[in-house]
């Protein structure tokens, strides 16, 4: 029964990912291959999932007599050079997801690894074109000295829309380079989806090392600590093998392995390494299980094995013993390290008292974990905005929607969970927040850090050269140089504004064969960027905000920088490296002085009128709080009187509410059967009590539309349909937004004069006053 639910559940993945792939091919703007699409969406789902960051996706054959030689569908380098991601990919596209077999990943293996050795070893550069959209990396790979040094791992990703249950590709090196191979099948996507992240597992015991450790007698149902002793030697072999997959999220993004080494670390190794144990303050990591077994002669226990192992203040203790046994060529077994590993035990909250005691853990840092994570003050406002603030309503349709900050992830697949407990109201759910509308952290600092260039004093500090490095050493820097302003409403809309200028200009860039070259990821920051700068920052941005998209000569104009500025970076680049030039200042200095010989009185309808600026008011803490309060009792108010009856029966028969919850679950459904306000008391219960009903008995909620429909059946004393109804009607739900979008027009062309009263128009209208009404219009 379980295998054939988890079939269930995963043929609905798979049906829904190959939709919205096909849905992104028939995208005019976008356009591009199947492959690379579904490419692109495994790589986005890892990047959520923290193993991997800024994938550039491109395509790249090599084809002999003999057939393919080599293939490569996307790849990601990280900033200091330490870690090549490569990615190839196994798509099918079926109508029902497939079985992968062995021979089809070994050919994967061997024709992305090709490709490897080719760039490394044969100076695969000078064979291909400089527009090829692997032009980049081959030349930094054959050519960058700096990654040669700094290079520690290559992954492989053998990415695939099928299920592979075959056993692992054993890993192998070249050119010093070791490369670990990782079959990403649609299972895993499946699970990385669900979940925060997909963890490490390590087998000490397997790898051939001692982790010996005791624990601590305290007793909590929240962690159990241990005091564990790890030599130079396990450390290297974990580190080149994960690398920065083993620092917790919440504090990657500052706590960076940056390649280079401590010199009191690497004094201590070479000189005195008996006494590293004494001078090193040792790392804090968490985990979510540990496996122990007795050490030889019975003197204590040792770590065999450890689940979500994530190291939270450490970073640079374990890079630094690393690079210095690479490097120096230092031999560390006789390096100890202390780690005080916490092992959550609370599982349903685990994520959260793992980012706790990171942030605690790294109290003494210049930074705070907290004040990089979501937790930020400002975070957590912008999360409220986007909660309240309805965005205009595109031209041609009358349903309004809102931007879904997702301050930390997940937060909107939970929101659709508890709001969405029935299929229709998922559809309502997604239909006011389409997932393309979603605002992540690291969007919000690519967005706002690529509009505006910022200087504290005489430095820059932000620009678009911040924004080429990638998403964690761009989020880092707009933490640390822009995110100080306390949002409102204003500062929302002018960030959502960015967000529609931004993605708008990387349509107009295109996506391969369609695009206008390779340097999608420069070239569109860089162009937003010059634009801003010329204009003096003066595009307006309300009137993108109000229209919800640009103008038709905004986006010519932008492609007519864009091809400026993608030769410009092409040609000037120092050795052809213009992905490495374009992370620099220099780059953007060079970029901002130039004209290029273009004009902007095309644009001028695009941009701010002096003197003529719009009265934009601000919307206030208390109107932010009163909108929160209104959709979560319209929530409870969806809720038919029946189906809280049914809640109350539950909870009794399980004995899964008490009877204070059960007594307050039918006062709440008799209270709205007779259209009476809900009490503060009644209204804070009545929340925990849905929530948790939707999590434990989600069957509860399955007839419940059925109840509404045989509401609207019963014969009742209904008014005259005449023109004020009607407009009262539409007045109302231009508000209250309950009508579908047809519904709605047809009431308001009736409104407008522009359908006549007709019997049978009135008997349409019946239908719609009988839907308002349900959900509280009153005729006054």
């Amino acid at each position: 029964m379980v295998t054939n639910l988890e079939n269930l559940e995963l043929n609905k993945f798979y049906q829904n990912i190959q939709q919205e792939i096909r849905s992104e091919q028939l995208s005019e703007e976008e356009g591009g291959t199947l492959e690379q699409i579904f490419t692109q969406a495994a790589v986005n789902l890892l990047s959520d999932g923290g193993e991997t960051e800024n994938v550039r996706v491109c395509y790249d054959e090599k084809v002999l007599k003999t057939g393919i030689q080599h293939k490569i569908n996307a790849y990601a380098l990280s900033d200091n050079y330490e870690t090549l991601d490569l990615f190839i990919t196994i798509y099918n596209g079926t109508d029902e997801f497939t079985r992968v077999f062995k021979d089809e990943i070994d050919k994967a293996a061997k024709r992305v690894t090709n490709f490897f050795r080719n760039a490394v070893y044969k100076d695969y550069v000078h064979e291909i074109e400089e527009s090829s959209e692997i032009f980049d990396l081959a030349h930094t790979l054959g050519d960058s000295k700096e990654l040669k040094d700094g290079l520690v791992r290559v992954n492989v990703f053998i990415l695939t829309d099928g299920v592979y249950p075959g056993e692992h590709i054993a890993n192998q090196a070249i050119s010093g380079y070791p490369i670990y191979y990782r079959v990403v099948d649609l299972n895993y996507l499946y699970n990385i989806s669900e979940k925060s992240h997909v963890p490490i597992e390590i087998n000490f015991k397997e790898d051939g090392f001692q982790v010996p450790c005791i624990y601590t007698p305290t007793e909590n149902t929240e962690y159990q600590s241990y005091l564990a002793i790890i030599s130079g030697d396990a450390l290297v072999n974990i580190y080149e093998r994960f690398g920065s997959r083993l620092l917790e999220q919440n504090v990657r993004s500052f706590l960076q392995f940056t390649g280079k080494i401590n010199k009191g670390i690497r004094k201590t190794i070479l000189t005195e390494p008996h006494m590293f144990l004494a001078f090193n303050n040792g790392l804090a990591a968490t985990a979510e299980e540990i496996h122990l077994e007795p050490l030889p002669n019975g003197t204590g226990n040792s770590v065999a094995w450890v689940k979500d192992f994530q190291i939270v203040n450490g970073g640079q203790t374990t890079a630094s013993i690393y690079h210095t046994w690479k490097k120096d060529k230092a031999n560390v077994s006789g390096i100890f390290v202390q780690v005080k590993l916490n092992v959550v035990k609370n599982k349903e909250n685990f994520n959260t008292v793992v980012a706790r005691i990171a942030e605690y853990a790294n109290t003494q840092n210049k930074i705070s974990a907290s004040d990089l994570s979501s937790n930020n003050v400002n975070h957590i406002l912008l999360e409220k905005l986007s909660r309240t603030i309805w965005a205009p309503p595109v031209s041609g349709k009358s349903q309004q929607t809102r931007w879904f900050y997702d301050r930390a992830r997940g937060q909107y697949k939970t929101a659709m969970l508890k709001e969405g407990f029935t299929q229709a109201k998922r559809r309502a759910f997604e239909l006011k927040n389409p997932k393309s509308q979603v605002l992540t952290k690291e969007d919000l600092a690519k967005y706002i850090n690529t509009y505006k260039e910022v200087y504290d004093g005489k430095k820059l500090v932000i620009g678009p050269h911040f924004v080429v490095r990638g998403n964690q050493k761009n989020y880092v820097q707009f933490m640390h140089q822009n995110f100080s302003s306390t949002p409102d409403n204003i500062y929302f809309e002018d960030m959502v504004a960015k967000a529609i200028l931004f993605r708008a200009s990387e349509k107009v860039y295109g996506v391969k064969p369609n695009a206008i070259g390779d340097m999608r990821y420069i070239t569109v920051p860089y162009t937003i960027a010059w634009l801003g700068y010329k204009l003096g920052y003066k595009l307006d941005l309300y009137k993108i905000w109000k229209a919800q998209s640009i103008s038709e000569s905004l986006r010519e104009k932008l492609r007519e920088i864009m091809i400026c500025v993608e030769n410009y970076i092409k040609v000037h680049a120092p050795g052809s490296l213009y992905g490495e030039w374009a992370k620099k200042e220099d780059c953007w200095n060079a970029i901002k002085e130039q004209d290029f010989g273009i004009y902007f009185h095309s644009i001028n309808d695009d941009l701010e009128i002096k003197g003529q600026g719009y009265k934009r008011v601000k919307i206030t803490e208390d109107e932010m709080v009163s909108a929160e309060v209104k959709a979560l009792q319209e929530r409870l108010q969806s809720v038919h009187p029946k189906t809280w009856e049914k809640i109350e029966e539950w909870g009794r028969a399980t004995g899964k509410l008490t009877p204070y919850q059960r007594t307050m679950a039918r006062t709440i459904g008799a209270n709205f059967s007779r259209n009476r306000k809900l009490s503060d008391i009644e209204f804070d219960n009545g929340q925990q009590i849905l929530d948790f009903a939707i999590s434990e008995a989600s069957e509860i909620f399955f007839d419940m539309e059925e109840y509404f429909e045989t509401d609207s059946a019963i014969v009742t004393v209904k008014p005259e349909i005449s023109l004020e109804l009607v407009q009262a009607i539409v007045k109302w739900d231009k508000k209250n937004k309950k009508l579908r979008e047809f519904e709605y027009r047809f009431m308001a062309d009736l409104a407008d004069g522009k359908k006549p009263l007709t019997e049978n128009n009135i008997g349409l209208a019946m239908r719609n006053y009988d839907k308002v009404k349900r959900w509280g219009f009153q005729l006054n």
